[in-house]
C-alpha cells in the first residue's frame, strides 16, 4: 500500500474512530461540572484524535499491497467485501486509487485552511503598533496591581486600539491587551477591571499557545464535524474558566452583567486572538447566574454528520462495484396545499420577514400556489439581500434572525413575543440604536432646555438615539413610554406622552 493510499485510508478510519472519541467526551461532559476539568477532557479528547490519526497511518503504511483486501473487509461488510474484490479481480476501479484522490484532496483543504489561518495572523499582527495609544497612568498602575493579584509574573503591556472591536489578548512571549479606544471611558471602573482580570486569566493560563494549536489541529482534521464540536466544547470551556477567575474577584453578577454590557462592543477577531466575548455569550451569562438550560441535542447533529460522511465514504470507494438500484418514480412534489392548512411558509411571511418584506414582494408571495414555489421565493428573498452572494453565509440573514432572538429576549412583556412589541420592531428594521437612556422606574424627569425646560412625573421611558438612518435622518430620537407600568413600552409621537402630573418648582 503506497503512503498516499494510507493517508485516504486512515481518513476514512478517523471518520467512525474520531465520532467514537468524541462519543466518549460526550458522556464524560455529562458527568463532569468543573469547567477546569471539563477542559482538560476537551484538550486530551483533540489530542487523542490527533494521536488515533497517527497510529492508524503507520499502521496501514507499514503493511504491503496484499493487505489492501484485509483493509477493504474492515471497513465493509463481508458480502460488499467480496463483491468488491471480485471486482477489483475483473478490472474495476481500485479503491486504492479512491482513497489516494480522497488524501490528495485532504490535503489540499488542510493547505486552504492554513491558509486562510496565516492570514489572520499576519491580519492582526500590526494590531499592536497601529493605532495604539497608550490608556493612561492611572490605568496602567491599576493593571500593574490586578497583574500582581493574580499573580501574572511576565511583563503585559496594556494598550488601547482603534483596530480591536473587543477587548482582545496576543502574543505570548510579549503579551499585549489591547482594549477598543473608548471603552475605558465608556463602562465603569469595576467592569473594566472584570475585563482585565478575564483577560490577565488567558495569560496567565497560557491559552493563546493552546488556542494557536487548536487551530493548526482543527485545520489537520478540518473534515470531520465531531472535530469541530470538541473544539467548540474546548473553547466555550476555555472562557469559562477564565469567567471563574474574574467572578472571583468579586460578584458574579456584577460580573455577569459586566458581559452582556460588552454584547454592544461584540465584533469578529481573529483567530489567534482571544476576546472577553469568545463562546456563547448568552451561555456564559446563564452560567454565571447560576440558570440552567433546557435540554438540547446538540450532540444528535454532530454525530448524524459523522455517519454520513462515513457512509459516502464508503459508498465513494465501491460505487462503482454496485449494481445499479432500483429507481422508483417519485410522487409528484407539486400538489398545492388545502387552503386552510397553514404552510410554514406562510408563517415566514407573517413573522419571520414581516418587517423588512415590501409590498410588491408580498403580493408575489401571495400569487404562489405550492409550498415548493414558496420555499424557491424565500431562498431567492434571503439572496436578494446577500451583501456578500456566492459566499456560504449569508451576513443579511443570519443579522436579521439574530435580532429577532435578542428582541425576543429582552423586549417581551405580558405574554407578548418582543418581536412583536414596538422597540422589537425598531431593533429589528434598524439595528441597535447608538444610545439609549433609559428610565425604567419613571419618577421626576427635567426636559432639557432646548426641549423647552420643566420638570415632570414621568411614566417609565426609554430613549434611542439613531445618529443616521439611511433614508430617515441624522440624529433620530424615538421615545417608547411604559404608561401601563407592566412593561408595554409604546413608541410616542409626542415627548408629552410620558408625562403624569406636571408640577412646576
Amino acid at each position: 500500500m503506497t503512503l498516499l493510499s494510507a493517508l485516504g485510508w486512515t481518513l476514512f478510519h478517523l471518520l467512525w474512530e474520531g465520532s467514537v472519541i468524541a462519543l466518549a467526551l460526550a458522556v464524560t461532559l455529562c458527568f463532569a461540572r468543573s469547567s477546569r476539568v471539563r477542559y482538560a477532557c476537551g484538550c486530551a479528547t483533540l489530542a487523542i484524535v490527533l494521536a488515533a490519526f497517527a497510529f492508524t497511518l503507520v499502521h496501514l503504511a507499514g503493511r504491503d499491497q496484499a493487505s489492501g483486501a484485509a483493509v477493504r473487509a474492515m471497513l465493509l461488510p463481508a458480502p460488499v467485501a467480496n463483491l468488491a474484490d471480485s471486482a477489483l479481480n475483473s478490472g474495476g476501479i481500485d479503491s486504492a486509487d479512491i482513497a489516494a484522490w480522497a488524501a490528495c484532496l485532504w490535503l489540499a483543504g488542510v493547505a486552504m485552511f492554513y491558509i486562510r489561518a496565516a492570514g489572520g495572523c499576519i491580519s492582526i499582527r500590526g494590531w499592536r503598533s497601529t493605532g495604539v495609544c497608550d490608556p493612561g497612568e492611572v490605568w496602567v498602575a491599576r493593571f500593574a496591581e490586578l497583574s500582581a493579584r493574580l499573580g501574572v509574573s511576565r511583563p503585559v503591556l496594556l494598550l488601547q486600539s482603534s483596530m480591536a472591536g473587543v477587548p482582545v489578548v496576543m502574543g505570548y512571549l510579549r503579551p499585549v491587551i489591547l482594549m477598543p479606544v473608548g471603552l475605558l471611558a465608556g463602562m465603569s471602573s469595576r467592569q473594566i477591571e472584570y475585563i482585565l482580570m478575564h483577560e490577565l486569566a488567558h495569560i496567565r493560563r497560557c491559552d493563546y499557545v493552546v488556542n494557536l494549536l487548536q487551530t493548526l489541529a482543527e485545520g489537520f482534521l478540518f473534515f470531520h464535524p465531531a472535530v469541530w464540536w470538541i473544539s467548540a466544547v474546548i473553547r466555550a470551556e476555555r472562557e469559562n474558566c477564565c469567567d471563574d477567575v474574574a467572578a472571583s474577584y468579586g460578584d458574579a453578577h456584577e460580573y455577569a452583567a459586566t458581559l452582556a454590557a460588552l454584547e454592544e462592543y461584540r465584533q469578529g477577531a481573529g483567530e489567534p486572538a482571544l476576546a472577553v466575548t469568545g463562546g456563547n455569550l448568552v451561555k456564559r451569562i446563564r452560567r454565571l447566574l447560576k440558570q440552567p438550560e433546557g435540554p438540547r441535542a446538540a450532540l444528535t447533529p454532530v454525530f448524524s454528520a459523522s455517519l454520513v460522511i462515513l457512509s459516502m465514504g464508503i459508498a465513494l470507494a465501491y460505487q462503482a462495484q454496485q449494481p445499479d438500484p432500483v429507481r422508483v418514480p417519485a410522487a409528484p412534489s407539486s400538489v398545492a396545499a388545502p387552503a386552510h392548512a397553514e404552510s410554514p411558509w406562510s408563517r415566514w411571511l407573517i413573522e419571520d420577514a414581516a418587517y423588512i418584506v415590501d409590498d410588491q414582494e408580498r403580493a408575489a408571495f401571495h400569487a404562489l400556489n405550492t409550498d415548493e414555489e414558496r420555499e424557491h421565493f424565500v431562498e431567492q428573498f434571503w439572496m436578494r439581500r446577500d451583501p456578500t452572494p456566492g459566499t456560504p453565509v449569508n451576513e443579511f440573514k443570519e443579522e436579521h434572525y439574530r435580532r429577532i432572538g435578542l428582541a425576543n429576549r429582552r423586549f417581551g412583556a405580558n405574554n407578548v413575543s418582543g418581536w412583536k412589541t414596538d422597540r422589537g420592531r425598531i431593533y429589528i428594521v434598524y439595528g441597535p440604536p447608538d444610545e439609549i437612556d433609559s428610565h425604567p422606574s419613571g419618577g421626576k424627569y427635567t426636559r432639557p432646555a432646548e426641549q423647552g425646560g420643566g420638570e415632570f412625573n414621568v411614566y417609565p421611558f426609554e430613549q434611542w438615539l439613531y445618529r443616521h438612518i439611511q433614508g430617515v435622518g441624522e440624529n433620530v430620537l424615538i421615545e417608547f413610554v411604559d404608561a401601563t407600568m407592566q412593561g408595554e413600552y409604546r413608541m410616542t409621537m409626542d415627548p408629552n406622552e410620558k408625562n403624569t402630573v406636571r408640577f412646576v418648582k
